[in-house]
């Protein structure tokens, strides 16, 4: 008997009715689109099905030829996902000279602080000096650490993980296991000092894939770190599941609401971590997300776009009426990793 009850093909019809939807948006180069395109790439993955594929290739090929940004940004780098997914399902090269690009960015041109931490940017502008976002990790570290291992760069892939490691230090309390959203490091403080949902969500699901895709992590020092956090994190978001199956937009506060984009990363990083412990909160977090996706595909109740906000009001009230692509990439990415869950491993006792 599967370790999770549901029905593949009801599934499988629901990634499609989401991914359909997601095509619908006029998502332009930047994070909202990455976030919402890498979901894509992962239901092309799993399914082989060109549904996924050709609109996608289609899209990416016409804001090519529209013109791209004159200069990246950690960001705009989330797009670099779905562009490793084109070249390797359509081996065309400009593609890859994308990745490279953005690769380039960000290990010679990004603002970095510290121990060549990568500071968080959104535009060409140091919007942000000196601070440290969990989302660096989705748009940036794990993009390096796939064409790392791709290319089989080491260098790469020790810079990778030497953002996942500073990052933890930063970002995540030791006593709670949760994460912060940001640290400032000039201010030394966690500004507002927020455990927000998808800042965690970004920490967890990403850390859960470097075990996936980094051959033999556990002779990479570091790795025993993300493998640490990313456990003291899962037990204690655990925890926080609410009785609807979501997770909040401030963990930890009873008066804010339900969050779809959250809890769709952090159940996938429990499916994609392979606990078997975990797979109650995953089968309570599947009820809960499909509830949220309206008939024609639309992932109801995500956050809109949320910088550090001030205070913990900031994050009660960011409005949570609108499509956005970050919630559309990860309910999709979670349904992937449903389906593909025979082939999720957990790696040992790391």
């Amino acid at each position: 008997m599967r370790a999770l009850e549901f029905d593949v093909d009801h599934l499988k019809e629901q990634m499609g009715r989401v991914a359909d939807r997601t095509m619908r948006m006029d998502l332009t180069w930047d994070w909202p689109c990455g976030v919402a395109y890498y979901g894509i790439s992962k239901a092309y993955e799993i399914t082989k099905d060109e549904r996924y594929l050709q609109p996608m290739k289609e899209r990416v090929d016409e804001l090519i030829r529209l013109g791209l940004p004159a200069e990246w940004t950690v960001n705009a780098c989330a797009m670099g996902h779905c562009l490793i997914s084109l070249f390797e399902a359509t081996g065309e090269e400009k593609y890859w000279e994308l990745v490279l690009s953005k690769t380039e960015y960000l290990r010679d041109h990004a603002l970095r602080f510290g121990d060549h931490v990568l500071q968080h940017t959104v535009s060409p502008d140091n919007d942000f000096p000196e601070q440290c976002w969990a989302d660096t990790l989705f748009m940036a570290a794990f993009f390096l650490l796939r064409v790392g291992v791709k290319l089989g760069r080491e260098e790469l892939i020790e810079d990778a993980l030497n953002q996942y490691y500073w990052h933890i230090r930063y970002l995540q309390d030791p006593d709670s296991g949760l994460w912060y959203h940001g640290y400032d490091n000039l201010a030394g403080d966690h500004m507002s000092g927020i455990y927000w949902g998808r800042a965690n969500a970004w920490a967890v699901y990403t850390m859960a894939q470097v075990g996936k895709i980094l051959p033999k992590a556990y002779l990479y020092p570091r790795y025993m770190d993300v493998a640490g956090s990313l456990n003291d994190q899962l037990a204690a978001l655990k925890l926080l599941q609410t009785d609807g199956g979501l997770w909040r937009t401030v963990l930890d506060d009873g008066a804010s609401y339900e969050e779809v984009s959250a809890s769709a990363g952090i159940a996938a990083a429990m499916v994609s971590r392979g606990n078997p412990l975990h797979y109650r909160y995953v089968q309570k977090a599947l009820g809960g997300i499909m509830n949220q996706i309206s008939p024609d595909g639309r992932v109801m109740n995500v956050s809109g776009g949320t910088a550090v906000m001030k205070d913990i009001a900031g994050y009660r009230n960011i409005s949570r009426d609108w499509i956005q692509g970050w919630g559309q990439g990860l309910v999709l990415a979670f349904f992937a990793h449903l389906i593909d869950m025979d082939e999720e491993r957990a790696d040992g006792a790391l």
